[in-house]
């Protein structure tokens, strides 16, 4: 049986970057594939990309390595104007959001293409990592020499690399992980744990609770916990929510059918959006799509108004939870989200205003055929991370906190953000509680440190973790970017090879060559580079991802 040099659990970006990187080096890669489609997110419909899109800074002067290759391709792809755009706003530093946006059939393909230039380096198996015991094999030294797979089959390799969303090969190795909220306490991170204040995206009319109006026996209205508020700054096992990043055009020529008129989709339940309706009937900030994306599409992001697409509460058991149960979760979104959908676009208690605008919008005929033109995976903003020796943390997103690193070996250039994780009562009425964007925290850009990709040296000597990187959950806010798990993917497979070559525990990499080596690739590793956020005009600027 063969013995790969680099086997990458995972079908995200940053798996790909990585598998990619290790052929480049000539290493034999085995690709395990937990989902049918490669590519994570950016090909289930985040086209927006999180590039440039903000006011007060630029993140693009990140971008070097395979994730800005990815946008070469992409770009060349749309032929036309597009690849002397590209070429022309990073030579010139222009701030051009547009140019970084792609649809998510045409990532897939562009990656599609992208792996198969490698067929005797990288091969794909799909299928999921087994559960429960026995799921990775290690020997007495604590070197991990196989992982045993649903399908049956047990791939061995030197060297482990973690791209999943989840953190699964983590766990089942072994490797120290936590999921949800710290408390402030932990690292002393202000804006950890329970929200004292959530200001963004809040319920700020009033809005009855109960099922039954003024009867609290009768229960609360489908969406709202019953979980007591807490302390501000206590943790928790909540997690952000998570949504789906739909991609709707009113391109008639594309739209499969449009939602005003339609009938209501499969298992659609209207008490399920009662909450809905008082919210919009006491004036409730309601929103309309559009279209940011190529060919007249959407990229919903979930927390356009207090009450969008953010599934909030549903997903906490997601990182520790069996298949079949995330299979379920992945179900129940999927009915209230194109319930919620539908009811946009027909329901008498959204502005007709509005109402009109949804009622033009359909799924696009070319997104997703294989799932009825809906996404087929949520987008997982956080899961499990790694606890190692190494954490970042909200000290090291803060201007004037940590000192810098003195081994990244990427760039994080995104504020703390987390969506809000609760919908719970709070003075009687409906309160979203836990989001952090911003919110007047002095943020920077900072050094993603290759101790953060590494564990515990007793834990494993020959794991990596591109997505799940050893951080808190603010810290985690601002590294969980698909662009920088390319810029973290690239750099696992690099020190994969050095670890290989030198036959040394991944710990034990040189860091002066590895760095050497990345900027080199053209991955940008030097955080002075790449200018830093202005603030005066964050109370203006509400955008988030």
């Amino acid at each position: 049986m063969s013995t790969y040099d680099l086997v990458v659990y995972g079908s995200t970006s940053a798996a790909v970057a990585a598998a990619i990187q290790a052929a480049r080096l000539g290493r034999s890669v085995a690709l395990v594939a937990p989902h049918a489609h490669i590519g994570g997110i950016q090909i289930e419909g985040l086209g927006g990309s999180d590039i440039d899109n903000q006011a007060e800074f630029q993140n693009s002067t990140t971008l070097g390595g395979l994730n800005f290759e990815l946008h070469e391709r992409i770009s060349a792809v749309y032929g036309g104007e597009r690849p002397d755009r590209l070429k022309k706003t990073v030579a010139e530093k222009l701030r051009d959001p547009d140019v970084w946006r792609f649809e998510s059939r045409v990532a897939e393909a562009v990656i599609s293409a992208w792996l198969a230039e490698y067929p005797d380096h990288i091969t794909i198996i799909y299928s999921a990592l087994a559960e429960g015991a026995g799921a990775v094999q290690k020997n007495d030294a604590g070197v991990v020499e196989s992982i045993r797979l649903v399908n049956g089959d047990v791939v061995n390799g030197r060297v482990f690399l973690e791209a999943s969303y989840e953190g699964d090969l983590l766990a089942a190795a072994g490797v120290s992980t936590t999921h949800g909220r710290e408390a402030q306490s932990v690292y002393g991170e202000s804006l950890a744990g329970v929200r004292g204040t959530t200001p963004y995206r809040q319920i700020d009319v009033p809005v009855d609770p109960y099922v039954t109006p003024g009867k609290p026996e009768s229960g609360l209205l489908y969406g709202i916990s019953s979980e007591p508020f807490g302390n501000p700054g206590d943790g928790d096992n909540h997690l952000q929510s998570y949504s789906f990043r739909v991609p709707l055009t009113d391109d008639p020529a594309n739209r499969f059918e449009a939602l005003g008129g339609a009938p209501p989709p499969p298992g659609y339940v209207a008490s399920r959006y009662e909450l809905h309706r008082r919210f919009l009937r006491s004036g409730g900030f309601m929103y309309s799509p559009t279209c940011k994306v190529p060919r007249r599409k959407t990229d919903l992001i979930g927390s356009e108004a207090p009450l969008a697409t953010d599934l909030l509460g549903l997903n906490d058991e997601w990182p520790v939870a069996t298949y079949a149960r995330r299979n379920e979760i992945l179900e129940e979104a999927t009915t209230f989200t194109q319930g919620l959908l539908w009811f946009f676009a027909n329901d008498g208690s959204v502005p007709e205003a509005h109402r009109s605008k949804w009622a033009q919008f359909g799924y696009c005929r070319d997104e997703f055929p294989d799932n009825a033109h809906f996404p087929r995976q949520l987008y997982i903003r956080d899961a499990r991370r790694m606890v190692s020796d190494y954490i970042i943390t909200e000290e090291t997103a803060t201007e004037g906190g940590a000192p810098e690193v003195e081994d990244p070996v990427a760039l994080a250039y995104w504020p703390t953000d987390t969506h809000s994780v609760r919908r719970i009562l709070r003075d009687g009425q409906p309160h979203n509680e836990g989001f952090v964007f911003k919110d007047g925290h002095r943020w920077r850009p900072f050094g993603i440190a290759y101790r953060a990709l590494v564990p515990r040296r007793a834990e494993a000597s020959n794991i990596l973790s591109a997505t799940c990187p050893s951080a808190s959950h603010v810290g985690y806010g601002a590294v969980r970017l698909e662009h920088q798990f390319y810029a973290i993917g690239q750099a696992c497979a690099n020190a994969a090879d050095f670890a290989l070559s030198q036959k040394v525990a991944v710990q034990d990499v040189p860091y002066s060559e590895l760095r050497t080596r990345l900027e080199e690739q053209g991955v940008k590793v030097d955080v002075t580079t790449v200018g830093k956020p202005t603030f005066p005009e964050l109370a203006a600027v509400r955008m988030v991802k």
